[in-house]
């Protein structure tokens, strides 16, 4: 059922799996005194002739006792009733009682209602039928001197859809609604006869501009929009009507309306390109975004700004207003600000960088300052992402950024404290001069820091690029603070032991009675109860020994790397053998007792082995302090962290690069390929172009991605019928977004005239039908296209399937019925490849319940041929960068994501290996799957 039809039903109020009645009842309850009556059987008549019911038999009845009522509701059923009932007969020709009907018509466009003679003209734009509508010509004209703009509006409508389908019925239409325009001073009246002097004469509408372009910034809004459309299509058409018109659209610039300024500003651009019309448009746009409390409007106009950033000729001119573009940051929507953000870094140059910095770090202390809410870490993290990438691009910015992003260190959004260490890596990597103030700076926040992560980066960061004495001694001393009294495990006991002492000496206190004599002589007892302190040994605990306390060992291994490179860096640069041992033996000792504690049982949980043998390496290390331990701890690893931040700068640029510069596909002078034109040789196996057509338009040939026809619609061609079926159809299914249009190709194989054909359609999954195929009338060995559009809710396999229905001209049997073949859509339809940065993707992995585990079972045989197989089937994007892929290995892991175009997040990780008895064998292992619900069957 289209959803024309379902208003129908809303309107008329019948129930649509009620049991039908007869035509005798129906005529009965026509031909009835009876107001109600007589409405609920034109409504059932109404339901029935939209199922498909002929209903010949009560035309007559409803003419002579139902069109002479004057109720309302009968009046407004009686409009849809002569719409949907056949006005022909079984030959082609006008029913003898339609002359009746334009009567009747006659007169209510002479009512003196205004609501019915409105209703009627409205109704008139839906009549096909030119026989009807000459007798009505001359009510219809005497309409447009009605006293209500009700009556005018609908009659110029009329007009307009008559002049258009019958033009030989009113050929002087543009003289007499010119005529009317200029003296009419109703808005609605108005735009619809601008609108109507558009599309059916041009110049007509152009002099009426030209002699009222001083007054159009006083018109009403919806006019205002169709003097917009009309200098857009005038000025395409002929360019030399610019100058004239362009005064106009500056002007409407400042309208009142911002539906108004959107599109002047939008056709502005489109008119000149000259850097004042750019900045004016520009800035109008930023004033609709800043102004406008709809977040859809301030993503559009956003995209739209986007859009004017990408054409190379208007960036320097966007480049003057990116603080302008900043104002933006003051909505509250995390999109609009995020899409801000990214313009705003796009544009940023050396002038205005500094202004820029500035105004994001009083917006990152803005965030501290207010309350906490859901969205105000993701938005600090994405001030801290900024500037980050201000000083990759901007080194000179680095020193006036790093102070204030250090204090996010100690924040209580991990999101923001972690972009802020990693900010802190690739700058301490990065800016060498910079190393002195971010050690001393992370000194002085490092005993602030509150989560475990951020604790653990700090550590590595400091083992890393300490390399003063002084600073190590520094590190050293906060490891200390940070552990508390060692050894941790003795420590640990004498503090139980002494909770346990203070619970005993409070309960005896609390159990010391004493005998009182009351006031009457008598005896009573008194106990002195003191409170029972609660054990303060959890928040008395240092944070490192706090965190492993709870189980978490992995900052014991990473703080035992870190103590490793301290001393050897110190023994390196400390000549003092008894400073070296001392600090030696320290550090042994921190290492000793953090394993021990690991396994003594009070911890929440004991210390994983994976943990044990790095802490206990780091031990050996330090016990044989060889030369090739010191290379690799010292140099080595800060060599891999420099190739990494390489690796990620490049995909950076490469990235940037691809997003800034418009690929041309095709060039101007690339020859053309007509496939009835090529050779034979042009094909794979020399096979006939045309089996090779014939076999896809069947859909049944295998096709490769550098066959030159895989590129054509009939990839996408799906036969619905079979060739003997009595009507041939086939469709060509486009998915864009979040719309599938199908577009159906009907051939009528028969000699017989084919009547009320309709296309019925049902969907299975999350897909709607939103525009029903109408019914149609096929002459014999006749063909049409038919499209049908349907609406995408979520990223799901779906199936359409249906039938054709149709009636035989002359036959007295039901109606003839042809099954569909099923169409299915794919899921791959709607997923592009994406990207996310590493701690992205793992916060993701973390909190996304859905995951599906994929054993592979593949013949390939080698593991980048099928990670490359897997990207193209899945249209997912590699994040692994190519450089950890690289050499010959018996194992791959990579991890992959990829994004819905209704914003579902996708991410998959591939374990696979060669066979360790077979290495010549196919790939084996598995694909985990993850989203935040399932994504597909």
């Amino acid at each position: 059922m289209s959803i024309a039809e379902q208003s129908c039903y809303t309107l008329i109020n019948v129930p649509t799996d009620a049991e039908p009645p007869t035509e005798i009842q129906l005529k009965i309850d026509l031909e009835s005194s009876d107001v109600r009556a007589k409405i609920e059987a034109l409504k059932r008549v109404i339901v029935m002739i939209l199922n498909g019911e002929k209903m010949q038999s009560l035309l007559m009845t409803v003419i002579r006792f139902v069109m002479p009522q004057q109720d309302h509701m009968i009046k407004k059923l009686l409009l849809i009733f002569w719409e949907v009932v056949p006005k022909y007969t079984a030959d082609g020709k006008m029913m003898q009682e339609m002359i009746l009907v334009c009567d009747a018509y006659r007169k209510d466009l002479q009512h003196p209602n205004e609501f019915i003679r409105g209703s009627t003209l409205r109704f008139l734009c839906k009549l096909k039928e030119p026989e009807l509508l000459e007798p009505l010509m001359p009510a219809i004209r005497a309409c447009l001197e009605h006293r209500h703009s009700y009556v005018r509006r609908n009659t110029i409508l009329a007009i307009y859809t008559i002049y258009r389908n019958f033009e030989f019925l009113i050929p002087d239409a543009p003289e007499l609604i010119a005529n009317f325009l200029e003296g009419e001073q109703d808005a609605s009246c108005k735009r619809n006869a601008f609108m109507m002097l558009i599309h059916a004469d041009q110049d007509r509408a152009l002099n009426y501009l030209s002699s009222c372009i001083d007054q159009v910034h006083t018109f009403g809004d919806i006019l205002q929009l169709v003097i917009v459309e009309l200098i857009y299509k005038v000025c395409h058409t002929n360019p030399s009507e610019r100058a004239r018109f362009i005064r106009c659209i500056y002007n409407l610039l400042n309208s009142s309306s911002p539906a108004v300024r959107y599109e002047a500003a939008r056709t502005l651009v489109t008119l000149s390109s000259a850097p004042t019309a750019v900045k004016a448009a520009a800035t109008c746009y930023i004033e609709l975004i800043v102004k406008e409390s709809d977040n859809n409007v301030k993503l559009i106009v956003l995209d739209r700004l986007i859009g004017l950033k990408d054409v190379p000729a208007h960036e320097k001119v966007l480049q003057e207003l990116v603080m302008d573009i900043l104002r933006v940051l003051s909505s509250p929507d995390l999109e609009v600000r995020k899409k801000t953000l990214q313009l705003a870094l796009s544009l940023v140059s050396s002038r205005n960088i500094e202004e820029m910095v500035l105004l994001l770090k009083k917006e990152v202390v803005k965030t501290n300052n207010t309350v906490e809410q859901d969205d105000t870490g993701k938005y600090r993290q994405l001030l801290v992402r900024t500037l980050h990438q201000c000083s990759v691009k901007f080194p000179d910015v680095a020193s006036t950024v790093i102070p204030v992003l250090m204090e996010f260190l100690a924040d209580t959004c991990e999101l923001a404290a972690a972009d802020v260490l990693v900010f802190v890596r690739e700058a301490i990597q990065r800016f060498e001069h910079l190393r002195p103030l971010l050690i001393t700076k992370l000194l002085d926040t490092f005993p602030n820091i509150k989560a475990v992560k951020i604790y653990r980066s700090a550590l590595w960061i400091l083992g890393e690029y300490c390399t003063t004495v002084d600073n190590i001694q520094n590190v050293m001393t906060l490891v200390r603070q940070s552990l508390g009294d060692i050894p941790i495990v003795d420590d640990e006991m004498k503090k139980a032991m002494g909770e346990e002492q203070e619970e005993e000496d409070t309960q005896m206190t609390a159990g010391h009675l004493q005998k009182l004599v009351t006031a009457d002589g008598t005896y009573a007892t008194q106990s002195a109860f003191s409170s029972v302190k609660t054990s303060k040994k959890e928040q008395e605990r240092p944070p490192l020994r706090k965190y492993m306390a709870e189980g978490d060992f992995f900052i014991g291994a990473a703080l035992a790397t870190s103590l490793t490179k301290l001393c050897l860096r110190f023994i390196a640069l400390t000549d003092d053998t008894k400073r070296q041992n001392a600090f030696l033996a320290e550090s042994m000792f921190i290492m000793a007792t953090i394993l021990h504690f690991g396994k003594s049982g009070l911890p929440t949980k004991p210390i994983t082995d994976d943990d044990t043998d790095r802490i206990a390496t780091c031990l050996r290390v330090l016990a044989e302090k060889s030369g090739l331990m010191y290379e690799i701890f010292n140099n080595r690893c800060r060599q891999s962290l420099s190739e990494m931040l390489a690796a990620m700068l490049a995909d950076e640029k490469e990235f940037q690069k691809a997003s800034e510069s418009k690929q041309v596909r095709v060039q101007a002078d690339d020859p053309i390929g007509f496939m009835q034109l090529l050779a034979k040789n042009d094909f794979d196996g020399g096979e006939n172009m045309f089996e090779v057509t014939l076999s896809q338009a069947l859909g049944v040939s295998g096709k490769k991605e550098s066959d030159f026809l895989a590129s054509t619609k009939l990839n996408r061609v799906t036969q619905l019928t079979g060739f003997s079926d009595p009507v041939y159809a086939e469709t060509y299914v486009n998915v864009n977004q979040y719309d599938i249009v199908l577009d159906i190709l009907i051939v009528n194989q028969t000699s017989d005239t084919l009547q009320n054909l309709t296309v019925e359609l049902a969907t299975l999954g999350d897909l709607k039908l939103v525009e029903k195929p109408s019914p149609i009338t096929m002459g014999p060995h006749d063909f049409t296209n038919i499209k049908a559009s349907m609406k995408v809710a979520s990223t799901e396999n779906g199936i359409i399937f249906g039938n054709i229905v149709y009636d035989v001209t002359g036959a007295a049997s039901d109606r003839n019925c042809v099954v569909l073949n099923d169409i299915h859509i794919d899921i791959m339809d709607y997923i592009v490849p994406a990207s996310c940065t590493d701690s992205e993707f793992r916060q993701m992995w973390a909190e996304f319940e859905w995951e599906n585990k994929v054993a592979i079972n593949t013949n390939i045989c080698d593991l980048h041929e099928y990670l490359d197989h897997l990207i193209r089937s899945t249209n997912m994007k590699c994040l692994t960068p190519e450089k950890a892929l690289h050499g010959e290995c018996g194992f791959m892991a990579a991890n992959l994501y990829a994004r819905s175009i209704f914003g579902e997040d996708a991410l998959a990780n591939l374990s696979i290996e060669k066979p360790a008895n077979n290495p010549d064998g196919p790939v084996t292992g598995h694909i985990r799957i993850r989203a935040k619900s399932q994504v597909g069957p």
